[in-house]
Parts: structure tokens; C-alpha cells; sequence
């Protein structure tokens, strides 16, 4: 953004070189891209009045000037035809400098020239191509210095302005800036109006029916308009800012644009339809013509002001030709608006057209910044003469925000800083900003939106203190010790565990297609769906992981790996979750084919894992009801009476779904029941000081018996001196009756204090065999 250094004098008063004020502007937060002083380049060129033109004795388009420049008289030759004899015109004389180069005198065509007289272009100040040389008023005093008559020793600030910061797309927002780091009185006027005695609601009536998009809307209106070019100070205030003066009414618009940082819209009343203003979104398919000339198809998305019949302009990109202001216009409509930002942006993008007044609109304004720029505008249609501003103001407004109230504490925003800044100074920056400081909390202005916290308090007073003031010191803190949470080090523990075994970890998407429930031969779940997959193999939430692990599996035996040994640590996602989010749960899922392995392979590497975790015991059932597994080869494990693990062989047909050609044995396994069951302390005993007595019991037992009803006896025996038991043979054959196995256990007895003796061991020996006769039907094997 571009402004004037003059225009800020309006508001604070200051003396700075262009230079130290890019400086101190630049280190108190408002970066300056550069300065533009005008005139720099022009030296030595003055006004001069013609005093005789006489024709070149040899070229018919040129003509000799005797130049009167005060201090003497001049001759210099020229080409304009637009010069005749009283012209007071800018001279540049022998020895001058214009942004071109400089000038010297010499000879054209053999007459000696010691000058030369200027255009605005030559000057560097034209604004549009010029045709001839630069005349100046009659009563324009000669020999005086250019830049003087032209008020070219103005310098133009250029300004970077953030996205965060669109209070500074305004000279009011800059001056208050400007204001703040030079410590000066701030003094912005309230806009005096006068107004005649009609009634704003006898020419106009607004209807906002889309307040979410338009939060605020004022409008006042202007009769007796005179369409004319405004002043000279108006004019070159724009121009300074890269805006082409056009007419009093619009350059009123674009000056307030500038100056509150607001956009304004000037309508043609007599062009509005039914003489009311209605504030929608446009139906699909809507066409206007903006003031560009370019027709516009709209959408149902974006804000339009319409009238009884059609849109008129679209909400905060450009208005309609069908309403601008012309040479006839008499009556006119000001518009003030807050629009939603997103809104204006996205509608700005889709019509691809950009303006002032988007760039402004899409960063987010100040919903309370309406009324005064509407009130400045119609201050400067008093100024200039150019209308009669008629009574009352209709303001449209939805609910405002209150301000926002943040803590304010000295010395935590000093320990923040690293400083040790007085709480005076840190209240004084904050007032001059506009902040309003009660005791121990600020009141934020509501056109600072870009503040959420405390740390933007300390950054604003660390912005005007001066970073370069705030001391460098080494970094410092507290040393911590970190480390990974209950569940990660759980994590780590299975990785560690099932890769020991010669397992590989794999990760998959948690993305999968609807058809992998077909491939596992079981209804499709609930499913969450996601809203912009990237098609449909990756279209759903997973409800289970084997399907995920199943591919993978498929992967490598359609790439001839001879076996694979797979585990994921993966999570499945289902509805019902708080606020709608999803449940997510993990789960530990092994797959396994190849030469050795088989269902005691996979139960093994299972077990293993359990006692990783602390756990030596656990039930296990049979599963027949789970059909992605084979029902005779699948069983279920229990850790406190709950389910906790499914392992068994993968169903043939969803084997031959998969493209899977050789037995596949797979366990998925509970994460959060493995967490609830795990035992990972260690308790440590002293190495035993007695000898262990060992007794080996040989029995027959029914097939239907199994071993861990066996060892149940075992421990359920009440007598601690039963150290360990442990399976040795299991054996069917011709000694062995149809119907029954040969089981036969080894059992370990110690006592910590003494050595056991045979009248010890022996009645535990006949307790043991008394309960497994009486509750298993067991018969003691003799040979």
C-alpha cells in the first residue's frame, strides 16, 4: 500500500527524514518496502513565460522561444505546437536534471538551444500520455522551482502489509501505527455531516436476508448530486496512491477506501429497481454485467445486492453497469458493508475478478468501521459542494461481538520478552494502540483481530519498545527427562518381541474398499465413509484389520515369496464415538504361511507375546461362528473371562478370494485387553538354597480331556510346595485303549526354609492323583 507522508500529518504530528521514518516504522512492526520521494530527480528546472516565438530558419516543425525565467531570458528550441507567447511553462535549464537524464545546451539544426521546455511526462508526473508541453497557470510566479509550484517534494511511503493486519490497509490504521512508535497524540476527527431536512427511508429500504454473509449494512443517500472532477489535493492524494482520479463521487469512495480502510459503493438511485435494496445470495445461473463491462454468471454461493428485479453488484468484488454513477446521475445511494471474508474471497475467485475492495473484504474488517467511513463520505460530499446529503442513516446490523478481554500481567509478559519493561510503559503502548487496560486485563479493539492471547499482548508492546532493545541472552530452562507413555512402551515391547521371532512389521491404510467385507464372506459394517477419498478402493473405514493384512499376505505370495511372517500394530475405526467423532481401536494382527508353520506355530508366537507381558496363563475355545477363519482349526483366547484373541487357519474361501494358494494362520489379538491384563512387573526371588525333590506322574485320559484341565488340578492344589509341572509326552498308540491318550507330567517340589521330605511330598502326590480321578476320570499308567 501506498501513501503519502503528508497524509499522515493529518493525524500525528511528526518530523522524520523519509529514511528514519522507513527505519522506525519498519522495526515497530509495519514493514516499508521502499520510499518514493517525488521530484527527486528533477533539478534546476524552473517556471519560465515565453516572451517570442519565432520560426526555425531551418526546419518547418520547429520554432525558437525567448524564455523569461526571472534571473534572465532564454533561448530554447522546440517541437510543441501547443506553446504560444505569455505560456508560463516549466524550463529546463543548461546543467538541469529530469528522471530521464540531464539537460545541456547545444545546437538543432543550427540554432543554439540552452534548455528545454517540459511536459508532464519529461517531469515523470503524468498519469496518462501527454500531448504537447505542461502549461501552467497565468498567475504562476517565474523562476520559481518546479517542484515547488507542482508539490513535488512529496515523499510516497510504500508499505508491506500482512494478511493478519487489514486495519493497516487504511492511512487511519498507519497513522495509528505511526502514532504509537513516535509516542505522538493520535487525533482522528468524527465526521461532521450536514444534513437537509428530508428522510433517508423516503427514497430507499434495505433487506438483509443473508446475515451470516453480511453481518452490517449501512446506506445514505445523496440528492442534487453534481457530477464533477474533484479537487487538486484529492486528485494527487490518489494518484500518490495508484488510483486514477475519475469524478467527485467515485474518488470520494476510493479517498474513503484509502483513509478508513472500508469499502464504499455509489449507486445510481433512480436505477434501483422498486426503490429497495435486498442483500441475498444469487440463484444459480444468474447473469449481470459488472462495471468492467464483463458479463457474470453467478451461483448460489455468492452475495449479491439486488434490487425488486436483479443484482445490481456482487457483495464486495465490483458493482453493476446497470447502476453506476454517470453525468446524469442526481441522486445517488452510498453503500458501507461488512462482508464475511471467506465469502468474498471464494466469490472473487470464481468470477476471477479482484478489486480494492475484495483484497480488503476477504482479510476480514471491522464490523463497527461502517458507519464513520459512510459518515466521512457524506463529510466530503459537504466539503466538495457536490450533492446535499439527505437525514438518518439506515444501518442494518446483526448481533455484534463484545470486545475481547485478555489477562494482562506485567511480569509474565516480561518473562516472556526476556526484559524488564515497566508496567507504565507496557499501559502507555497499549493506549496508543487503541487497547483499552483495566487493572489486570486489556480490552482488545475490534478491529484487531489478528490478537487471541497473551502473547500478542507482549508482542505488541515488544514492537514499540524496540527489539533491537530487548537484551540477547544464552537459551535457558529447566532440563527434562522425556520418554515414552505407558501405551508407546507397550508398543515397542510387542515390536521387539514379534520380530525376535522372525517376524516382519507392515503398516497399512486405514482407507479400504467396501469390497474387502465380499473377499472376508461377512456383512459389511456401518461404516464411516470418507467424504473426498481418493476412490473407491480407499472410500471407507476400516472395521477390522485382517482384511488390510490379508492383501498384504496375497501381495507376497503372488510375488513367489516361499513364506511370510507378518505383523501390524493397526487401527480400526467404528461410529459412535463422542461429539460424532469415530471409536478408534487397535489391534495386533499376525499372518503367517510357509514350510514350518502350521496352528501350534502361530499359538507359540502368541503365547510368547503374552508372556512378554506378564501373562503365563489364559483360557482358550473353541470359534466356529467366526467364518473368515476355519471352523475345526480356530480358538478363541480368554484373558479374565473376556475375549482377547481370535487365532486359527484362514477359511479356505476367503483364502481363494485373496488369490491365495497355501494355508494361511493368522491371530488377531485385543491391544487394549493385552493392556489391561499385562503384568510388566518383575518380582525377584533369592536363588533357591534347597535341593528340589521331582515326581513324574504318567496317566491315561480321555481325548476329550484337555491339558489345560490337567494343569488346572495342579494349581488349584492348596500346598505351596509346588514349584513347577511341565508336559513331557503326550502318546497314543497300540498300549493306549481306542479313545483315550497317554499324558504324562513332570512335577517339581521345593521349600524355601528346608529340605522336603517323601512324608512331604507324598500327600500333596495323593491329593493331586484323588482330583484328577475324581474330576477327570484319570487312570494312573503302572508301565
Amino acid at each position: 500500500m501506498k501513501v503519502p507522508m503528508s497524509w499522515f500529518l493529518d493525524y500525528v504530528n511528526i518530523e522524520a527524514s523519509p529514511r528514519d521514518f522507513a527505519a522506525a516504522l519498519t522495526m515497530s512492526g509495519s514493514m516499508v518496502e521502499g520510499v518514493d520521494t517525488q521530484g527527486e530527480n528533477i533539478l534546476n528546472v524552473v517556471t519560465g513565460k515565453i516572451l517570442e516565438i519565432t520560426p526555425h530558419p531551418d526546419a518547418d516543425k520547429l520554432v525558437v522561444c525567448k524564455v523569461d525565467v526571472a534571473s534572465e531570458v532564454v533561448q530554447i528550441v522546440t517541437g510543441a505546437t501547443n506553446v504560444f507567447v505569455g505560456a508560463v511553462i516549466p524550463v529546463a535549464k543548461d546543467g538541469s536534471t529530469l528522471p530521464n537524464g540531464k539537460i545541456k545546451k547545444g545546437k538543432l539544426r543550427g540554432v543554439e538551444s540552452c534548455g528545454m521546455l517540459c511536459s508532464e511526462e519529461e517531469l515523470g508526473i503524468a498519469t496518462e500520455p501527454a500531448h504537447g508541453i505542461m502549461i501552467l497557470d497565468d498567475n504562476t510566479p517565474i523562476g520559481v522551482d518546479i517542484r515547488d509550484i507542482l508539490g513535488l517534494k512529496e515523499s510516497i511511503v510504500e508499505f508491506e502489509i500482512t494478511s493478519n493486519r487489514p486495519d493497516c490497509l487504511s492511512v487511519i490504521g498507519l497513522a495509528r501505527e505511526v502514532a504509537a512508535t513516535y509516542d505522538k497524540p493520535f487525533n482522528v476527527k468524527e465526521p461532521v455531516v450536514t444534513e437537509i431536512g428530508d428522510d433517508v427511508n423516503n427514497y430507499i429500504s434495505v433487506e438483509v436476508k443473508d446475515t451470516d454473509l453480511c453481518p452490517r449494512y449501512s446506506a445514505r443517500v445523496v440528492k442534487n448530486v453534481k457530477i464533477e472532477p474533484s479537487p487538486e489535493w484529492m486528485q494527487k492524494r490518489l494518484a500518490y496512491c495508484g488510483i486514477r482520479p475519475i469524478n467527485n463521487i467515485v474518488d470520494i469512495t476510493n479517498y474513503v477506501l484509502l483513509e478508513y480502510g472500508q469499502p464504499l459503493h455509489a449507486f445510481d438511485i433512480k436505477t434501483i429497481g422498486g426503490s429497495k435494496i435486498i442483500v441475498r445470495r444469487a440463484n444459480d445461473g444468474e447473469v449481470m454485467h459488472t462495471l468492467d463491462g464483463v458479463e457474470r454468471t453467478l451461483e448460489s454461493s455468492m452475495l449479491v445486492i439486488a434490487d425488486n428485479n436483479h443484482p445490481v453488484a456482487i457483495a464486495g468484488v465490483m458493482g453493476g453497469e446497470n447502476s453506476e454513477v454517470s453525468a446524469d446521475t442526481t441522486t445517488i445511494l452510498f453503500e458501507s458493508a461488512n462482508f464475511n471474508g471467506a465469502s468474498v474471497r471464494t466469490t472473487a475467485k470464481k468470477v476471477g475478478l479482484r478489486t480494492e475492495a475484495s483484497a480488503r473484504y476477504e482479510k476480514g474488517l471491522d464490523v463497527n468501521n461502517t458507519a464513520p467511513a459512510i459518515a466521512r463520505a457524506c463529510e466530503l460530499i459537504n466539503l466538495l459542494n457536490a450533492g446535499e446529503v439527505v437525514s438518518g442513516t439506515i444501518d442494518i446490523c446483526a448481533e455484534i461481538q463484545p470486545a475481547k478481554k485478555l489477562p494482562f500481567n506485567r511480569d509474565k509478559i516480561n518473562k516472556f520478552l526476556g526484559t524488564n519493561i515497566e508496567k507504565e510503559f507496557m499501559e502507555h503502548t497499549l493506549k496508543n494502540l487503541d487497547f483499552a487496560v483495566n487493572g489486570d486485563s486489556v480490552t482488545v479493539p475490534t478491529f484487531r483481530g489478528d490478537i487471541e492471547g497473551e502473547a500478542d499482548i507482549a508482542e505488541e508492546i515488544a514492537r514499540i519498545y524496540g527489539y533491537n532493545k530487548i537484551p540477547s541472552t544464552l537459551l535457558k530452562g529447566e532440563a527434562t527427562l522425556g520418554g515414552k507413555n505407558e501405551k508407546q512402551k507397550a508398543e515397542d515391547l510387542i515390536r521387539n518381541t514379534l520380530t525376535s521371532m522372525g517376524l516382519y512389521e507392515v503398516i497399512t491404510y486405514s482407507f479400504v474398499s467396501p469390497k474387502m467385507y465380499d473377499k472376508l464372506t461377512i456383512p459389511q459394517d456401518d461404516c464411516i465413509v470418507i467424504t473426498n477419498p481418493l476412490g473407491e478402493d480407499q472410500s471407507i473405514m476400516r472395521t477390522l484389520t485382517i482384511g488390510s493384512m490379508l492383501d498384504i499376505v496375497s501381495t507376497n505370495y503372488n510375488y513367489r515369496n516361499e513364506e511370510a511372517l507378518l505383523f501390524e500394530i493397526g487401527t480400526k475405526y467404528s461410529k459412535g464415538g463422542e461429539d460424532g467423532l469415530a471409536i478408534e481401536k487397535q489391534e495386533i494382527t499376525i499372518a503367517m504361511y510357509g514350510k514350518d508353520v502350521d496352528y501350534y506355530a502361530l499359538k507359540g508366537v502368541v503365547e510368547q507375546l503374552y508372556l512378554a507381558f506378564g501373562i503365563s496363563y489364559f483360557d482358550i475355545e473353541s470359534e466356529t461362528a467366526n467364518s473368515i477363519f476355519h471352523p475345526g482349526q480356530t480358538a478363541n483366547i480368554l484373558l479374565r473371562r473376556q475375549k482377547a484373541a481370535t487365532i486359527g487357519r484362514i477359511h479356505p474361501q476367503v483364502q481363494k478370494n485373496y488369490e491365495i494358494g497355501v494355508p494361511v494362520y493368522s491371530a488377531v489379538i485385543d491391544f487394549d485387553t493385552l493392556m489391561q491384563c499385562k503384568k510388566l512387573d518383575k518380582i525377584y526371588k533369592h536363588l533357591p538354597k534347597y535341593p528340589a525333590v521331582t515326581r513324574d506322574i504318567a496317566m491315561l485320559v480321555s481325548d476329550d480331556i484337555t491339558v489345560r484341565q490337567i494343569e488346572d488340578i495342579f494349581r488349584k492344589t492348596k500346598t505351596d510346595i509346588i514349584e513347577t509341572f511341565n508336559l513331557f509326552d503326550v502318546y497314543k498308540g497300540k498300549q493306549v485303549a481306542q479313545g483315550f491318550k497317554s499324558v504324562a507330567y513332570s512335577l517339581v517340589f521345593r521349600a524355601t526354609d528346608r529340605t522336603l521330605t517323601d512324608d512331604e511330598v507324598n500327600p500333596v502326590m495323593e491329593k493331586i492323583i484323588t482330583a484328577l480321578s475324581e474330576k477327570l476320570g484319570v487312570q494312573l499308567r503302572i508301565n
